[in-house]
Parts: structure tokens; sequence; C-alpha cells
């Protein structure tokens, strides 16, 4: 499965001249919210991102316990944000057998799934922390 560009409205009455309707912040996130805990995902963070960057306004991490399980999480969330109207979600990830990391982008949320080797290795919640980074003095300095 590759990007979705057009998930339908769940009544099925759009038409190709109009727009695609995105869910409010709000619910969107509260979708994915109650996505991951209906499928069991391991430790969901939620990042606000809103003044930090223009990308986003909140990042979703969790964990997932195995490749399926990463894939079955994502293709549900998929599928109950076209349910709930969503216009549109891109995925990257979804057809590699391997499925360590899934994103799906879906405007004002962007939702990664790892298996917990990927998420440590790439610990994505550190480069978002609300603490600055401490810098090491050089040596000799």
């Amino acid at each position: 499965m590759g990007a979705i560009d057009d998930i339908q409205p769940a009544d099925g009455q759009r038409s190709p001249s109009q727009p695609l309707k995105l869910l409010p912040t709000d619910q969107l996130l509260e979708l994915v919210r109650r996505s991951l805990e209906d499928d069991k995902a391991i430790e969901p963070v939620f990042i606000p991102l809103e003044g930090k960057t223009d990308i986003a306004d909140w990042m979703v991490v969790a964990t997932g316990t195995s490749s399926r399980h990463i894939t079955s999480m994502a293709e549900k969330l998929l599928d109950r944000m076209k349910q709930a109207g969503h216009g549109s979600a891109s995925v990257e990830g979804l057809g590699d057998p391997q499925a360590n990391w899934v994103l799906i982008d879906a405007g004002d949320v962007i939702v990664h799934l790892f298996r917990a080797e990927a998420r440590a290795l790439y610990d994505i919640e550190k480069l978002w922390s609300l603490l600055p980074p401490t810098r090491v003095a050089a040596a000799g300095s």
C-alpha cells in the first residue's frame, strides 16, 4: 500500500471538484488516540509541535509488538480516518515486509509507529523534547 492521496468521506458524496474535508485537529488527535488505544499500542506519546514547526501541530509516537501489529494499527487508523471523513493522509513504510517504522502524515497530526528497536534507535521524541539540548564544551575551551 502506498500513498493515500484521496480518502473519500464516509458518506461518499464528495465530487472530484470539491475540496477534501479535513477533521479539526482536536478531533483528529482524539481519533488517533482512541485508535491506538483500541489496537493496544505501547507507550503512545503525544508531542505538541505548534509554534515549533509548520509541518504539523502534533506528532504521535507509539510502539507495536511486531511488524504485523504495526501494519494492522496503521491500516485500522487509516480506515478509521476515512470513516470519520478525514480528507487525506500519506503513508510511508506500510508496504515494507519488515514494517519497523510506519509514518502516517494526516496533515495537522503526524503518526510514527515503530517496533521497539527502531523507536529506541531513532529516538525522535528526544528531537522534539521541550528541553533545549545541552551542548558539550569542546575540549580545551
